[in-house]
């Protein structure tokens, strides 16, 4: 399998899941910043994936699969002895669905304005409000156990990827305790450490 990815974007969670599997994956770097976007290789990005965004997993058998979401849970799905989602069919894999959609939809598509250097000032606040509204819901959540379900998922990593927006938005942290614990929980895990290495992250 290869992973085309941009380094800290949302790619980032699917790279965790990747590491986390144990399964044998290439990564290529895409850069988002040219216009039109290109791989490492130099290929047109948008000849591997229409949709022109990342993450994209190219999987051995020519199929190309994308939306991150999606992505981890096929991952998952290939090693169920890792446990990185909850089988399907049980009410634990709704809850990690419920998990994904809940930060895709409403977490990292917050952030959306904030990354935009057009956004006007008022709009900038009313988003940064939304953004922590959702984050009072996440840290109320993670009040009470460690990770979003039971054990560490495929929905952590997304979560994880999303709060490292915090800093260049300038969302800080601090002002949720809960997931700023939370946060270096998950950075402490021996794969999350090798994909931030690899992908040239602090």
């Amino acid at each position: 399998m290869k992973l085309y990815y941009a380094p800290g974007a949302c790619s980032l969670s699917v790279h965790i899941a990747l590491a986390e599997s144990g399964l044998v994956y290439q990564i290529e770097k895409v850069d988002i910043r040219a216009q039109p976007h290109v791989t490492a290789s130099g290929q047109p990005f948008q000849a591997i994936n229409p949709k022109g965004s990342v993450p994209a997993l190219l999987l051995d058998n020519g199929e190309l699969l994308t939306e991150g979401a999606a992505i981890v849970q096929y991952i998952a799905d290939q090693v169920p002895e890792k446990q990185l989602a909850p089988a399907n069919g049980t009410m634990a894999r709704y809850r990690l669905q419920e998990w994904l959609n809940y930060i895709g939809s409403e977490v990292h598509k917050s952030f959306g304005p904030l990354f935009s250097p057009d956004t006007p000032e008022p709009v900038r606040q009313m988003a940064l409000e939304r953004l922590g509204k959702r984050l009072d819901f996440v840290a109320e959540h993670l009040s009470r156990q460690e990770t979003l379900l039971p054990a560490f998922s495929v929905a952590d990593g997304y979560l994880f990827t999303c709060l490292r927006w915090c800093h260049y938005v300038k969302l800080p942290l601090d002002r949720w305790p809960v997931l700023q614990a939370y946060q270096q929980r998950i950075a402490q895990r021996p794969m999350v450490q090798k994909v931030l290495l690899d992908e040239g992250l602090s």
